[in-house]
């Protein structure tokens, strides 16, 4: 967590409506694997991190409510009453869904003002939005003491994302920026909605994420539509969510299905099992193993789900020409972002030198390359 951060919300917030705030910092997250697996009940393997969102909040008198985000210059005034998405569809729609969502489930709440910033780099699916909807929901649980448990609200959080913005995303984004503890990945269960921390000892190895710096369009429609084929082929297996299908049960749709849409199924039940095949190569201190498994996932993500890019496909073919890198992959919902990297901490400077230059060569773009490291989640400042 950045002092800074925290400082300049709370510097802004005095300054500008002369009262003390409360200060909530709400981190982002990285996903080491289990991708798309959570919107189809699936296991995932998140852990929050040390980049987040700042926010500064704190009830108002004034008949109108208003937030302010700091990193965009950009301020939203807003009623209480008659809450509707916002024609603009960014990021007032996380603040506005979350107020929506709390008051649609009978909690009574006040005018309140907040000011935020982030410093999770922009587009890296490391999720800005998620961080965004938990620092509201929190700090208006503190302000108006609703009762809200974490589990609550973290439901409030997803509603936002589902109702405002448009995106049906699963829980583990929410989950992980909630929940997340120091040093730990949470092995999270997407049905039970609960998890078992596991403290990863990396020894002499390290995260790293490059940024692609690309965001290709069809994002949120791509996502959309690969969570309606899985519901889809749910549906054909007769089984609640894919998580409880078999490569076995799958066979049986092999001629009623397209094959594209049945390799998507297909990666999706191999994906989840190698979130459990993580959890014993971590058990077991074998980092080799879990690397071997998020280079298996990419490949997965790219040939099967279809949902990477040639930037992704670039970084992840870089990484694999390299011993000290144990593994590589597309995190997050894909078409750009970040590749997270397991890497060998004594290489790890010259090959974020040597991956930029040869990233700019072939793309004429650069890239962004981030050490991160594992954190506690959604939390009072004091």
């Amino acid at each position: 967590m950045s002092d800074k951060l925290i400082n300049d919300v709370k510097e802004v917030f005095i300054n500008n409506y002369k009262t003390k705030p409360l200060l909530i910092f709400s981190p982002g997250r990285i996903n080491i694997i289990g991708e798309h697996t959570d919107y189809n009940d699936g296991y995932v393997f998140p852990a929050a991190v040390d980049k987040g969102i700042a926010a500064a909040i704190q009830k108002t008198d004034a008949n109108i409510s208003s937030a302010f985000a700091l990193d965009m210059d950009s301020k939203l005034e807003f009623d209480l009453d008659g809450l509707k998405p916002s024609t603009e569809g960014s990021w007032e729609n996380y603040i506005l869904g979350v107020v929506a969502e709390i008051q649609n489930q009978n909690n009574v709440i006040g005018n309140f003002n907040i000011v935020f910033k982030g410093n999770i780099p922009s587009g890296a699916g490391m999720s800005s939005s998620a961080a965004l909807e938990n620092s509201v929901v929190f700090g208006l649980n503190e302000l108006f003491n609703l009762g809200l448990t974490k589990h609550e609200m973290i439901l409030i959080s997803q509603k936002a994302e589902h109702n405002y913005v448009g995106v049906k995303c699963g829980i583990m984004d929410q989950y992980a920026s909630m929940f997340g503890i120091e040093n730990n990945a949470l092995h999270l269960d997407c049905r039970s909605i609960s998890s078992k921390p596991y403290e990863i000892n990396f020894e002499n190895h390290q995260l790293m994420l490059i940024n692609t710096n690309v965001k290709h369009s069809l994002s949120d429609s791509a996502y959309n539509d690969r969570r309606s084929v899985c519901e889809n082929i749910s549906e054909l297996l007769g089984v609640k969510a894919l998580r409880d299908a078999t490569e076995k049960n799958l066979e049986t749709l092999v001629d009623k299905v397209t094959p594209a849409n049945y390799q998507k199924a297909l990666y999706v039940i191999q994906e989840n099992k190698r979130t459990l095949d993580a959890i014993d190569a971590i058990q077991k201190n074998d980092l080799k193993a879990l690397g071997k498994l998020i280079y298996q996932s990419h490949e997965g993500l790219s040939t099967q789900y279809k949902v990477s890019c040639d930037e992704l496909d670039f970084l992840v073919a870089q990484a694999r020409n390299n011993d000290f890198v144990l593994g590589a992959r597309l995190m997050g919902g894909g078409f750009g972002g970040c590749t997270i990297n397991l890497i060998q901490k004594d290489k790890a400077k010259a090959f974020a030198k040597t991956v930029s230059l040869a990233y700019k060569t072939k793309f004429d773009k650069d890239c962004s390359v981030y050490f991160i490291k594992l954190s506690g989640g959604t939390h009072l400042v004091k």
